[in-house]
């Protein structure tokens, strides 16, 4: 955008992703990131384009998405209408949380040096309605103690070729599969039926979260021995991939961070 008064904002968005096509812009224009370019349009037709932190798959849902844009100078909204203008236009399932103004050089994208990702089990008998698309659902009995295990497998700094999907763009075998997993969680609750498999890291690769989900769960189902995790978690048997991806309906992106130690969640008022 040439407008040298121009104004970059930082959007937090919630959105529910069961009935989207992920972040990432596509043909059919179902994305988050569709449908946000066509509400901030339809507030001020000059904002041209719109980055997130990162992508979420389709059938992901966040609590803490980060997004910036640019608005021209002319464009003299404060953050709380921006906030208000988009919610008005944009569906039901997707909320502007929070908005603020940062600096023109600020990239939603390249600027964060964390993000804080959940994977929703539910091992109980019935799944609740209103979990449905939001927790994966796992009728065999898991071990507790094993799954634990498996987890903190995770946390360090290793290579997750075997733990991510190929995007298939021709750049799969160079690309940097090394990340740090900088804590890991466990959480029980709702009488042990529902737990949450929480990942801190600097950095994901595509499906790496649903990958480390579906290692964990098959661990503490015994289908998956724990030296064979190690094995796979030593990176040294490429393209050899881990044997199952849990499905998307568990995951969700809960937070971004940013230098500084600046977390920007949902909490992030406008």
């Amino acid at each position: 955008m040439a407008d040298e008064n121009r104004k970059r904002f930082l959007l937090t968005l919630a959105y529910d992703g069961r009935i989207f096509e992920g972040w990432q812009s596509q043909v059919s224009g179902n994305t988050i990131q569709d449908h946000l370019l066509k509400a901030l349009q339809g507030v001020c037709p000059l904002v041209s384009a719109v980055h997130g932190a990162g992508r979420t798959d389709a059938g992901v849902s966040a609590l803490a998405q980060q997004a910036h844009f640019d608005a021209p100078g002319s464009a003299r909204l404060s953050c709380r209408n921006w906030q208000q203008a988009l919610n008005a236009h944009l569906p039901a399932q997707i909320r502007v949380v929070g908005c603020e103004q940062v600096n023109p050089d600020f990239h939603a994208r390249f600027d964060a040096t964390g993000k804080t990702y959940r994977y929703r089990l539910y091992v109980g008998d019935v799944l609740p309605p209103l979990e449905f698309g939001l927790a994966w659902q796992v009728k065999n009995t898991l071990d507790r103690d094993l799954l634990r295990q498996a987890v903190q497998l995770f946390a360090g700094r290793h290579d997750f070729r075997a733990f991510s999907a190929n995007r298939g763009d021709g750049h799969d075998e160079m690309r940097n599969a090394h990340r740090t997993i900088k804590s890991t969680e466990v959480i029980e609750n709702d009488q042990h039926s529902m737990i949450d498999l929480r990942f801190s890291g600097e950095g994901f690769l595509y499906k790496m979260v649903r990958f480390l989900a579906g290692s964990a769960v098959r661990c503490a189902q015994g289908k998956l021995p724990q030296l064979e995790l190690e094995r796979l978690l030593a990176g040294v048997d490429f393209p050899e991939k881990a044997p199952f991806c849990a499905p998307p309906d568990g995951l969700m992106l809960e937070e971004v961070f940013y230098p500084g130690s600046k977390s920007i969640t949902s909490s992030s008022s406008a």
